[in-house]
């Protein structure tokens, strides 16, 4: 089993590893514990460099599979055998940037939570910028302005944001756990990650965060679609 270093330190930007297993086809390694996400819940996964032994892997992508999360390497290189040591490190610029994008999501979708008491029906995002679905019946420029204006309050009130890994038993009893229509927790998770922006938001969630809401910056509503009767797309970007 691969320790996911990235849910208790999002900050994390170098680690070190042994190789558990190997697999020449995909020309892939899997690792005894990493920091790189392999994407899921609308983030995009990390990339980044392993190095062994003087050679610098470059990470396409961390992938997660039936069988574990596979660290797919660019290149034909020989691959490290089991029980190598190598050392990751992330591509932190687009790490950083993800992070403050996730985390102006669940701002987002707090606000959006608290004042209109709508459900996400879907969303994602790359960095600095992302688009997500909400039940609403209707949308206008001027409901946009106002919760464009509320967002950016919360981001500047300068919340903590805290990382807590709960039992599933446990978790389930905090209201309003799950803010997607569809709960995509499955049955056998044991243990379910919460994020909570202190004092507007609390819910499941396995992506990276930064700490504190200031880190966002400034967060725009772009656009915003129809997608049926009671859905509605909003579209964000965060300035650089």
């Amino acid at each position: 089993m691969t320790r996911f270093l990235y849910q208790i330190d999002s900050y994390l930007r170098k680690f070190e590893a042994e190789v558990i297993e190997i697999n020449d086809e995909k020309h892939a390694i899997k690792l005894d514990q990493t920091a790189f996400y392999p994407g899921g819940g609308g983030q995009p996964y990390d990339t980044g460099i392993i190095k062994f032994n003087n050679h610098n892997f470059i990470l396409k992508r961390a992938k997660s599979s039936p069988e574990g999360l596979w660290h797919l390497l660019d290149g034909d290189d020989e691959l490290p055998s089991v029980g190598s040591k190598i050392i990751g490190e992330i591509d932190w610029d687009r790490r950083y940037k993800t992070m403050r994008t996730h985390t102006a999501m669940h701002i987002l979708c707090g606000v959006i939570f608290r004042d209109y008491q709508a459900q996400v029906t879907g969303g994602d995002m790359e960095p600095l910028k992302g688009r997500m679905d909400f039940e609403f019946e209707s949308m206008s420029k001027d409901l946009v302005s106002v919760i464009e204006k509320s967002v950016n309050d919360e981001v500047e009130k300068a919340h903590d944001v805290k990382v807590a890994i709960l039992p599933r038993e446990e978790a389930f009893q905090i209201p309003d756990l799950i803010r997607t229509k569809i709960n995509l927790l499955p049955p056998g998770i044991k243990e379910v990650r919460t994020i909570e922006i202190v004092g507007l938001d609390l819910q499941a969630d396995g992506g990276t965060h930064v700490a504190n809401t200031k880190e966002v910056g400034t967060m725009r509503i772009i656009d915003y679609k129809s997608k049926g009767k009671i859905n509605k797309r909003i579209y964000v970007e965060l300035e650089d």
